[in-house]
Protein backbone atom coordinates (compact mmCIF):
# COMPACT_ATOMS: atom_id res chain seq x y z
CA UNK A 1 0.00 0.00 0.00
CA UNK A 2 1.57 3.28 -1.07
CA UNK A 3 1.47 6.49 0.91
CA UNK A 4 -1.35 8.07 -1.12
CA UNK A 5 -3.59 5.05 -0.51
CA UNK A 6 -2.83 5.16 3.22
CA UNK A 7 -3.60 8.88 3.40
CA UNK A 8 -6.86 8.41 1.51
CA UNK A 9 -7.86 5.55 3.78
CA UNK A 10 -6.95 7.58 6.87
CA UNK A 11 -9.00 10.54 5.68
CA UNK A 12 -12.05 8.37 5.00
CA UNK A 13 -11.89 6.57 8.34
CA UNK A 14 -11.42 9.75 10.37
CA UNK A 15 -14.19 11.47 8.38
CA UNK A 16 -16.72 8.79 9.24
CA UNK A 17 -15.61 8.57 12.88
CA UNK A 18 -15.97 12.36 13.12
CA UNK A 19 -19.54 12.17 11.78
CA UNK A 20 -20.28 9.45 14.31
CA UNK A 21 -18.98 11.62 17.14
CA UNK A 22 -20.97 14.59 15.84
CA UNK A 23 -24.16 12.49 15.82
CA UNK A 24 -23.51 11.25 19.34
CA UNK A 25 -22.96 14.85 20.44
CA UNK A 26 -26.29 15.82 18.85
CA UNK A 27 -28.01 12.95 20.66
CA UNK A 28 -26.59 14.16 23.96
CA UNK A 29 -27.54 17.75 23.17
CA UNK A 30 -31.17 16.86 22.48
CA UNK A 31 -31.36 14.45 25.41
CA UNK A 32 -31.66 11.25 23.36
CA UNK A 33 -29.83 8.46 25.19
CA UNK A 34 -27.97 11.09 27.23
CA UNK A 35 -27.71 8.75 30.22
CA UNK A 36 -25.98 6.13 28.10
CA UNK A 37 -23.35 8.54 26.80
CA UNK A 38 -22.84 10.23 30.15
CA UNK A 39 -22.26 6.84 31.75
CA UNK A 40 -19.04 6.56 29.72
CA UNK A 41 -18.02 10.00 31.04
CA UNK A 42 -18.02 11.94 27.78
CA UNK A 43 -19.24 15.50 28.02
CA UNK A 44 -20.92 17.26 25.13
CA UNK A 45 -17.88 19.51 24.77
CA UNK A 46 -15.51 16.52 24.55
CA UNK A 47 -17.67 14.96 21.83
CA UNK A 48 -17.64 18.24 19.88
CA UNK A 49 -13.89 18.71 20.25
CA UNK A 50 -13.24 15.13 19.23
CA UNK A 51 -15.40 15.38 16.13
CA UNK A 52 -13.81 18.69 15.08
CA UNK A 53 -10.31 17.29 15.60
CA UNK A 54 -11.14 14.28 13.43
CA UNK A 55 -12.67 16.48 10.72
CA UNK A 56 -9.46 18.52 10.61
CA UNK A 57 -7.33 15.36 10.44
CA UNK A 58 -9.46 13.97 7.61
CA UNK A 59 -9.30 17.25 5.67
CA UNK A 60 -5.53 17.47 6.02
CA UNK A 61 -5.09 13.83 5.00
CA UNK A 62 -7.31 14.28 1.96
CA UNK A 63 -5.47 17.43 0.88
CA UNK A 64 -2.09 15.82 1.36
CA UNK A 65 -3.16 12.78 -0.67
CA UNK A 66 -4.49 15.11 -3.39
CA UNK A 67 -1.26 17.08 -3.61
CA UNK A 68 0.78 13.86 -3.58
CA UNK A 69 -1.09 12.54 -6.61
CA UNK A 70 -0.71 15.84 -8.51
CA UNK A 71 3.01 16.01 -7.76
CA UNK A 72 3.68 12.52 -9.15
Amino acid sequence: MDSVSRLTLTSRITYYVAWLLALVGAFVHFGLAAGLFRSIHLSQRNLFEGSMMLFVVSAVSALRALTSTKGS
